[in-house]
């Protein structure tokens, strides 16, 4: 109840659209625009040598970007400022979050307008077991499915009120366990003929694609031929196929193979989820892997990726454990582990590299695996501790403790892995074709949140990316950095109307100070804001003013190529 009033005092205060920081009415001649951005230093998200100027807006759309001679019923001043596209998140976990707070506090104060979901799980389409087994699954954040199809879920969110925009990709397994529950089993051509329908369906009510996660079950179960097969209809439509891929790190060469390989048979673009090079046996793939890429791109494949800004990923226990354990959900996962010979089984392969499937228990060592999300108010405690350390409190292996606490939790158990080398992370940041995700919720510093542990990345993945590897490290400019953040994703995602500072674009448009942006949550210290961020307006409407949200829910669902096209 405390957070719901917070949500409603903030509300209440932003009823005004125009309330904007640095704000000064005009008074005299007759206002020509409702807002005007005076003398900021302009990055439009094409890449091109910033200017000095002004961006003028009316109603939810820009109208004037250069000198604006003509004045806004509001005005901000944003000299010493730079002025941009607002950013998209091209991987959010934001799914759950936003339907808890609206306000997308932890993206927002970063300059995210735009949440992209759908990492081999949507929100829809559903059936009614799969509505059930999520709900009684559901952890701190807890709520009703009062939708079906992942058109009604985007409705949802728009009629609710959001204060970024969302946009979503079908996903993979969400589609698989629709028709094939959580097993490992193949579709018979029945079966794929309706997973191909649902994929187009969705493409008609706005997905972006397809998006699958191939480390995980029951998604690692889909063999390639299922794959292209739910891409052509993507691809039909206009979409693309997105993927955490078989591997990133054993195996990456032939994961990455497999993602071209799908995009060439289907005939849609293809883009790698948060691409790394995971397990230091792993780190000097790199180049071999980014001349693979850009192999494929020589010869008119469109392949592209995104990253977050971190050495470490975050997942759960079910990427330490091999995925035939986990068949039929998580409940028969846990039904399994109880039994003294599987246990057995399952420590012996955990302690060896994955021969079939991605083992993060052997990439990153127990010592280097923190645990920041439990459901069992018991196992709270151990929020932030390492694998390791609570082996030892417990005097057990680590792998017979995983094995326990998934048990204990009735969960995954949210873990950080730490597995990749900064020096990849700097050498990707400067590809030409890397967009970023925070692989993340965008939620609050308060309330239900706080219960479990988070990744900085939730807070500072797009502030970090500006303050660390653009202003201090230079590694590519901020007009290179602002593209990325805005006009790649979207050309990549074919909007054809956002992530630029045109006239007839829609206003998702973000201020902020070069000098000052940062990240400034740890892994000690997760729930922490970055700073930097002066104002964020979303559709013309500010969701950020002064470096404080407003409130205000202005967020629209922008719908995918195939939006009532696609039948």
């Amino acid at each position: 109840m405390k957070l719901l009033r917070l949500i409603t005092r903030y509300a209440t205060a932003a009823i005004l659209p125009f309330a904007l920081a640095g704000c000064a009415s005009t008074q005299g001649s007759p206002a020509r625009y409702d807002v005007v951005i005076r003398g900021g230093t302009i990055y439009d998200g094409t890449g091109s040598a910033p200017t000095r100027g002004d961006v003028a807006i009316n109603g939810d759309r820009i109208v004037a970007v250069g000198t604006v001679e003509g004045a806004g019923r509001s005005e901000i001043s944003a000299r010493g400022m730079a002025v941009a596209p607002g950013f998209i998140n091209m991987l959010s976990w934001a799914t759950e979050s936003l339907i808890i707070d609206p306000r997308s506090q932890s993206d927002i104060r970063q300059g995210v307008t735009l949440e992209v979901m759908g990492e081999g799980w949507s929100m829809g389409p559903v059936n009614a077991k799969m509505k059930a087994d999520e709900t009684a699954r559901q952890g701190d954040l807890k709520f009703p499915i009062e939708w079906t199809t992942l058109g009604d879920y985007l409705s949802y969110l728009e009629k609710r009120g959001v204060a970024t925009n969302v946009a979503s990709f079908v996903g993979a397994a969400t589609v698989r366990v629709h028709e094939l529950g959580e097993g490992d089993v193949d579709p018979n051509p029945e079966q794929l003929s309706r997973m191909r329908t649902l994929v187009r369906k969705a493409m008609n009510e706005g997905a972006m694609g397809v998006g699958s996660s191939l480390i995980y079950a029951p998604g690692s179960y889909a063999e390639t031929d299922e794959l292209v097969a739910l891409t052509k209809e993507a691809g039909r439509c206009g979409g693309m196929y997105i993927s955490h891929m078989r591997s990133e790190g054993d195996r990456i060469e032939q994961a990455v193979a497999e993602l071209i390989e799908i995009s060439r048979r289907s005939g849609a673009p293809a883009e790698i989820y948060h691409l790394k090079m995971a397990g230091k046996d792993n780190h000097a793939k790199r180049e071999a892997v980014v001349r693979q890429i850009e192999a494929a791109r020589s010869e008119g494949l469109r392949i592209t990726a995104d990253m977050y800004t971190y050495t470490a990923g975050a997942t759960g226990l079910d990427a330490a454990m091999p995925t035939w354990v986990q068949a039929g959900g998580v409940e028969a996962w846990i039904e399994r582990l109880k039994d003294p010979a599987i246990r057995a089984r399952v420590a012996a392969e955990m302690k060896a590299p994955g021969s079939d499937w991605e083992n993060l228990f052997h990439g990153a060592g127990a010592d280097k695996m923190i645990l920041v999300g439990f459901k069992n108010p018991a196992l709270k405690p151990l929020t932030g501790k390492t694998l390791a350390e609570v082996a030892a409190m417990r005097s057990q292996s680590p792998e017979q403790t995983a094995m326990d606490l998934v048990i204990e939790d009735g969960t995954r158990v949210g873990t950080v892995y730490f597995l990749m080398s900064e020096d990849n992370v700097r050498e990707q940041v400067k590809l030409p074709w890397m967009s970023f995700g925070s692989d993340a919720a965008s939620q609050s510093a308060e309330g239900v949140f706080l219960k479990s542990g988070a990744h900085p990345r939730t807070y500072g993945n797009f502030a970090r990316l500006l303050g660390r590897y653009v202003r201090d490290e230079k590694l590519i400019t901020l007009a290179e950095a602002v593209h990325r953040l805005s006009g790649l994703p979207a050309r990549n995602l074919s909007i054809t109307d956002r992530g630029a500072l045109r006239p007839g674009y829609f206003a998702d448009v973000v201020v902020f100070d070069p000098a000052t942006i940062a990240d400034t949550a740890t892994f000690e210290a997760p729930h922490r804001y970055a700073i930097g961020m002066r104002d964020v307006l979303v559709n013309g409407v500010a969701a950020l003013r002064d470096g404080e949200p407003t409130g205000a829910t202005p967020g629209r669902a922008v719908r995918g190529p195939g939006f009532n096209r696609c039948r």
